[in-house]
């Protein structure tokens, strides 16, 4: 017997605030039956695929410390570091620097709730690294 993942679930301040920025960053989009609505304390958004889903409830208490678990975003098209002028033009804030002088490494985000996550390298900048 085994499992497998539903949904990641995002405790949030604002669900639809959240559902909606990390729809932007994602391309993802919601259930057209069930739209996300302001005020709503759950609020879901899914892949092109539908494969992966994200769930944003809403919970009475700020973050407080670092995430335990957090995502890590390769860009589609571009590089890491165009992806990340588009996130922080996005409303993004930089926590940490991690790139390295040979092009590897990656940023350390947060989103509008102060949520961190990672954008890496894109797969064609980690194919033309030795």
């Amino acid at each position: 017997m085994t499992a497998y993942v539903s949904h990641t679930t995002v405790d949030s301040i604002d669900a639809y605030a959240q559902s909606r920025w990390w729809q932007g960053v994602l391309d993802y989009h919601e259930d057209a039956e069930d739209p996300n609505l302001p005020g709503h304390e759950e609020c879901m958004i899914f892949s092109a695929d539908g494969r992966h889903r994200i769930l944003f409830i809403e919970v009475p208490d700020p973050k407080q410390v670092k995430n335990r678990i957090h995502l890590d975003l390769r860009p589609v098209e571009g590089t890491r570091d165009d992806e990340f002028g588009r996130l922080v033009a996005h409303g993004a804030t930089l926590v940490a620097d991690r790139r390295n002088p040979d092009g590897t490494g990656w940023y350390v985000l947060a989103d509008p709730e102060g949520n961190e996550f990672c954008i890496l390298r894109s797969d064609a900048e980690v194919a033309a690294l030795p």
